[in-house]
Parts: C-alpha cells; structure tokens; sequence
C-alpha cells in the first residue's frame, strides 16, 4: 500500500510539472500576442508607400491626424488620417468613428488616431487605390480648435510699405506736372 501511494505521490507530481509548464507556455504565448498586437508600433505611410508589395494585405497599425472630411457611405465612412508626410484614406465601419469630434482644417487640429486595418496596395473593391480597411480606431488624443493670431511685425511691414507706396505714387503724380 505505500509503494501504491508513492507511485500516485510521484504520478501527482509529473502532473503538477505539466500543468505548470502548459501555464508557462500559455503565459508566454499570451505575452507574445500582446505585444506584436496591443503593442506594436505605427508605421509611417512614406513606409507604407514605398514598400507597398512587401505590407499589401497585411495587418499594419498607422498613426496620424484626421484630417478633411468624414465621407459616410451606407455602413462604412471614408476618413483621411495625416501622419505629418502623408495622408491615407482610411475604410471604417460607422460605428467605429463615433469618438471622432475634431477633422484637421484651417481652423481645427483634428483628433489623432490610431488605426489597425488591413493595408491594400492596390485596393479591387476601391478602383485599386491603396488604402487601409481599418479594423479598430483608438483616438490618442482629442482635436481642439485653433485660434490664428496675428503677426504683429508682419502687419507693421505691411503698413510701413504700404505707406512707401504711397509716397512713390504721389512724387510721381507731382514729376508729372
């Protein structure tokens, strides 16, 4: 009977060394997911342009301002997001862009964006533009308006050659009588 209980002792033991390296497996595995998905850095559009055979049809993550208008048709809407080099013309569900209250414009920063989609070289359902098909949006931070104001040493300028002009117009008129 003790042999029978060593025997189950050590067969409890080889199963408690699997579970744990099934739970280490299973951990690691969740840590690589995480970091190639949650975490995985934005890619410029010069980046996306120039090597577009090498991204066609893969999952990219591409960060900017949105910037324009937001064209809705049907279920889906058009939204330009500007990296700083670039813009490109991003396909998203409607109900993804909700959070969206800013588009980049003379008078508005727009709300930057991080969007994950899949990235087309030539898209076929889009007349073969490239674009990306955007599969979640996250807004990293939100737009605000912008207020110009204006340049007070430019404005003197103006006024000092303003003045200049004049004064050539009348010596003019006054060489001519």
């Amino acid at each position: 009977m003790i042999k029978k209980l060593r025997v189950q002792g050590s067969g409890f033991r080889v199963l408690t060394q699997n579970l744990k390296f099934y739970v280490l497996g299973f951990s690691f595995a969740l840590f690589v997911f995480s970091f190639t998905f949650l975490y995985a850095q934005p890619i410029s559009s010069t980046e996306l342009i120039n090597n577009a055979r090498l991204y066609d049809r893969k999952t990219v993550v591409y960060e900017g301002e949105v910037i324009g208008d937001i064209m809705r048709r049907g279920d889906y809407a058009w939204i330009n997001v500007y990296d700083g080099k670039n813009a490109i013309g991003i396909w998203i569900n409607i109900s993804l862009i909700k959070d969206i209250t800013y588009v980049g414009s003379y008078k508005t920063r727009g709300d930057a964006v991080e969007i994950t989609g899949i990235f087309n070289r030539a898209c076929a359902e889009h007349g073969g533009d490239l674009d990306i098909h955007g599969l979640a949006i996250r807004k990293t931070s939100a737009g605000r308006p912008i207020q110009e104001r204006l340049n007070t040493a430019k404005r003197n300028l103006a006024i000092v050659l303003l003045g200049i002009l004049c004064l050539v117009w009348i010596s003019s008129l006054l060489k001519r009588r």
